[in-house]
């Protein structure tokens, strides 16, 4: 699943008891049985294992599916394995209307079973008069249940004009569509058939085996073929009209689907996929894509960023769909990257499965790290490896915090699971990746990688396992160095020291637990990791690699000669921190741009505003370096250094110092923009037109340059006004800018284009502007919206978490969320909105707001987002603590300037 929300990202377990069923209507469909039992939603699960004494080996499931009164009903016949006699049998069920079970075992006849029910554990127990014999079963179920609105199970979706039923079963939530061993151990084969009315069609994991008319003459029956063995979370369904582009690589055929209206947005998706297919099986897979088609979905409404559902991939429209004519690069990047990701999972998740999910990342951290090596193959303008070292920026300022947690992580309940697809599963699971395959080559990491496939194909798998099959491979000790990444929070900071020694240059490698918050940083800690080290000097373009198990170790680097700087992270590809001497830091920094890589420039800022952040370095030891970056032209390092600039700008400028900060960052950054020019050039190649979007976003906001507000106001209204559109590598940040600056007139103007959009990439760039303006009228205006039904419950938690960001909307937002938040709740609390809705509360920078917020939230909990919370408030009070002692430093350093 890749997470579709700020950082599934992403993004089920807030349980809310539903309505009652409603009563039958007499034209629908029915099945007549004496007794019905309801499971009703509760409190959160407190989760437990199923027992193993039954097993599943193959389901049968027939669904009615009444989209026009948001039910179903379904007909269950599961093959099992019994291990030893016994009466009762325990699967999953949630929020199901049990009408009749029976189970039959062998040859004998079916008995009637006693339905009990545990709302706490979200499971039913089958209990039959006389035991059952070891050796094979079959238990038919009949029940009924709710399309929900919650984005999760089996749940009701809506177009502008029709209605959709679609599933989301990861991680538990197979259980609210049909009662099941819903555990990623407990495999199975399934076969869907779905009855569904006359004018709608269906999607499912298997092909379209038969299509036959009735049972009655409003309806059709779908039958599709009987899927490989699979966990239960990855079973898909989709109900509805959709339109469907056609394409195909190596006999595998792939559709690209949507509603009807947006079948055309579909082609970006078709190509990209065909590419990343092909690369996938002729270039790394020694196992070819192991299914029989493949089916890429837009869903209306969907709360992650996409799902990899077996052979049945659905995705949040913005995340698949975009116009071929208008589509920016950034566009074309994410649904390529989605797709990269989602198609990686049917290897790495779908093929191979964790067996618990306390080794999630054995999914997510692995997509996320394979995604990328069909794109970079693809389209190498597209700087892939400056996205990895911004990647692993991402993970290690998460894993920075006391409140981080180890990557294979003890995990029970349903809200504990939910709140694990985080990012230590997926950017930390990638980045250690990254590091293991440079430590032991490409090539060795990939037959590996396939060793490991081949041995779990169809079953589960362990991370002890990955290792083994890694060790094995490449003859070095695996299984010593990634328990220390996998089974322990955090990561290593490297203090690096250089001196000369008869000619030569010796390194000293320093090696202790990096935290954000000072204080422990300087107490210390007893972690320590195996760390595959890499170094780079001044004088040589060789590398010196080893591994540092110790607290400290020496290393002779380089040619002969005294080389006057060293560099700790070479290719950027290292899970961990660097610290330097200030002298040497000044040594190295006149030649970052020759010397160093943009991954490597991009690591270096960034370990040094982290450097910063934990009161190791000083704000001006960091904006003299960053200062040396004016000229920098790759669009990702020029990003993460004016993110260091735009928190300054925010957090520790006074009304005395902010006009200076303003001037200054206009000195650094306007050369560079007055060569690259505000309007797009035909001639402009590479990171160009991405660069120019940065320093229009930075020198238009934190920089305040009238003549970027003016021409970027300017270039809108005309674009609104039906005259030259906005070029799309710098639309969404001509939209931002002039927005910030904003006025009545045009947060009207945007509303009517967000309304009138027909890609999703337009309709989100205007209706996220309505949060960047900054006049309080129109920051209620925009905070209203939230509680409007035109914006989507997928959305809600984005859209505020935006308002959140805007340093002049954050103090209204809050109090409005807390006044409002009986009506955003149910909006907030569909899978992964909570997480989202918490995560963006870390921009405050106040005690008392602090403050407030732990209290709220202790009166109003969200169990799926309990360590996020604790992330935020940790968060807010290293701001805090920044604040106060830096402040008085960049006043200091503003007044040399």
């Amino acid at each position: 699943m890749l997470n579709g929300l700020p950082a599934r990202s992403v993004f089920p377990f807030l349980r809310h008891a539903p309505g009652r069923m409603r009563a039958r209507d007499p034209g629908a469909p029915a099945l007549a049985f004496s007794t019905i039992l309801f499971l009703f939603g509760a409190a959160p699960a407190l989760a437990q294992r199923l027992p193993t004494t039954v097993t599943p080996e193959h389901y049968d499931l027939r669904f009615t599916v009444d989209l026009e009164h948001a039910r179903f009903e379904g007909i269950e016949t599961i093959r099992v394995q019994v291990g030893e006699p016994t009466r009762s049998v325990v699967l999953n069920a949630l929020d199901l209307a049990f009408h009749d079970v029976t189970i039959a075992a062998g040859a004998g006849p079916a008995q009637p079973a006693r339905v009990s029910l545990n709302e706490r554990d979200e499971t039913a127990t089958f209990v039959v008069p006389q035991p059952l014999a070891t050796g094979p079963a079959e238990i038919r179920i009949a029940y009924a249940g709710v399309l929900n609105e919650k984005l999760r199970g089996f749940y009701l979706s809506t177009s502008k004009d029709r209605r959709y039923a679609v599933t989301q079963f990861e991680s538990t939530d197979a259980r609210r569509a049909f009662p099941s061993f819903d555990e990623p151990a407990f495999k199975a084969t399934f076969a869907v058939t779905l009855v569904i009315d006359r004018g709608d069609t269906a999607i499912s994991n298997g092909a379209l085996v038969s299509d036959t008319k009735g049972p009655r003459s409003s309806q059709h029956t779908m039958r599709f073929a009987t899927s490989p063995k699979m966990s239960s979370y990855l079973v898909a369904m989709a109900v509805g009209r959709f339109g469907c582009l056609e394409g195909g690589v190596d006999q595998v055929p792939i559709r690209v689907c949507a509603t009807p209206d947006k079948k055309e947005l579909g082609h970006i998706a078709l190509e990209s996929a065909q590419q990343i297919l092909k690369f996938y099986n002729n270039s790394y897979f020694t196992i070819k894509y192991p299914f029989r088609k493949l089916d890429l979905v837009a869903v209306p409404d969907f709360a992650a960023g996409a799902m990899e559902n077996t052979a049945a991939i659905f995705y949040r429209e913005t995340d698949l769909l975009a116009d071929t004519k208008t589509a920016s690069v950034a566009v074309r990047k994410n649904i390529a990257s989605v797709i990269a990701h989602e198609i990686a999972h049917q290897w790495f998740g779908d093929l191979v499965t964790m067996r618990w999910w306390d080794d999630l990342w054995l999914n997510e951290g692995f997509a996320t790290w394979m995604e990328n090596h069909p794109l970079e193959a693809w389209k190498p303008e597209w700087n892939v490896p400056v996205d990895e070292a911004r990647e692993t920026q991402t993970a290690l300022a998460v894993d920075a915090l006391k409140s981080t947690r180890p990557m294979r992580d003890a995990i029970e309940t349903p809200a504990e699971i939910e709140e694990s697809f985080d990012t230590i599963a997926y950017q930390k699971g990638a980045s250690v990746l990254r590091m293991i395959e440079r430590y032991v080559g490409a090539e060795t990491f990939k037959k590996g990688v396939n060793a490991y496939l081949q041995a779990h194909a169809y079953g589960n798998a362990t991370s002890p396992d990955f290792w083994a099959a890694i060790a094995e491979a490449s003859g070095k000790p695996l299984d010593r160095i990634m328990p220390t990444f996998v089974d322990q929070p955090g990561f290593p900071l490297i203090d690096v020291s250089a001196t000369c020694t008869a000619g030569r240059t010796h390194v000293t490698l320093g090696q202790e637990r990096f935290f954000l918050n000072p204080a422990l940083l300087k107490t210390g800690s007893t972690e320590r990791w195996q760390v595959p080290v890499c170094l780079k000097t001044s004088g040589t373009r060789n590398v010196t690699c080893d591994v540092l198990a110790g607290a400290n170790q020496t290393l002779a680097v380089g040619a002969d000669g005294c080389q006057p700087w060293v560099f700790a992270n070479a290719g950027a590809q290292g899970y961990y921190r660097t610290a330097y001497a200030p002298e040497a830091l000044s040594a190295m920094a006149p030649h970052v741009e020759e010397a160093l890589s943009a991954p490597e420039r991009l690591s270096l800022v960034g370990d040094e505003w982290a450097l910063v952040r934990t009161g190791r370095h000083t704000v001006a030891e960091y904006l003299t370096l960053a200062s040396g970056f004016g000229r920098e032209r790759t669009a990702g390092v020029m990003e993460l250094v004016t993110d260091g600039l735009r928190f300054l700008h925010e957090y520790l400028t006074t009304d005395a110092t902010r006009a200076r900060f303003e001037a200054f960052t206009r000195s650094l950054l306007r050369p560079m923009y007055d060569d690259v020019g505000f309007a797009v050039a035909t001639t402009d190649v590479g990171d160009r037109r991405t660069l120019r979007a940065t320093l229009i976003g930075t020198l238009g906001t934190i920089g305040a340059d009238a003549d970027i507000v003016a021409a970027s106001r300017a270039a809108l209204d005309r674009a609104l006004d039906g005259g030259r559109p906005l070029d799309p590598s710098v639309a969404r940040t001509i939209v931002r800018v002039a927005s910030e600056h904003g006025d009545l007139k045009l947060y009207d103007a945007l509303t009517a284009a967000s309304d009138r959009a027909t890609s999703p990439e337009e309709r989100y760039r205007y209706l996220y502007a309505r949060t960047e303006f900054r006049d309080p009228a129109l920051v209620d205006r925009a905070l209203q919206y939230s509680l409007s039904p035109q914006l989507r419950s997928q959305d809600t938690a984005i859209y505020l978490g935006r308002l959140f960001g805007n340093a002049a909307a954050r103090p209204r937002a809050w109090a409005f969320l807390k006044q409002h938040w009986t009506e955003l709740e149910p909006k907030i609390t569909i899978s992964l909105g909570d997480i989202s809705l918490i995560r963006s509360l870390a921009p405050f920078c106040d005690a008392e707001t602090r403050d407030d917020i732990q209290t709220f939230f202790a009166a109003h909990k969200l169990p799926t987002a309990t360590r996020t919370l604790d992330q935020t408030l940790e968060r807010i009070n290293n701001c805090i603590d920044l604040r106060d002692k830096q402040t008085p430093t960049l006043t200091e350093w503003l007044a040399t300037r």
